[in-house]
């Protein structure tokens, strides 16, 4: 018997609130190609990430990875930041 290797859901995305506790919301854009139409359309989903030291803020570019549900709407992690927001 051999052992599956699962595969890990990495996204990137921009942090767009980190209003809660060890908790970031990462805003995922991608392009779509409309079915009868051929035209892309930009597509957005806001996903809740498990950030464990506070550390992004708003503006950030961050890769997540799915995991285990931590909580009822996070089922993502933090892996790392890639970019940091410039500071004003």
């Amino acid at each position: 018997m051999t052992d599956a290797v699962k595969a890990v859901h990495t996204l990137s995305g921009k942090v767009v609130s980190n209003k809660g506790n060890k908790t970031i919301s990462v805003l995922i854009e991608r392009f779509e190609k409309h079915p009868l139409y051929g035209k892309y359309v930009k597509r957005s989903s806001k996903i809740a990430a498990h950030d464990e030291n506070n550390e992004c803020k708003i503006g950030d570019t961050v890769t997540i990875s799915e995991c285990r549900p931590l909580s009822k709407s996070k089922a993502y992690r933090l892996i790392e930041i890639t970019e940091r927001a410039v500071q004003v």
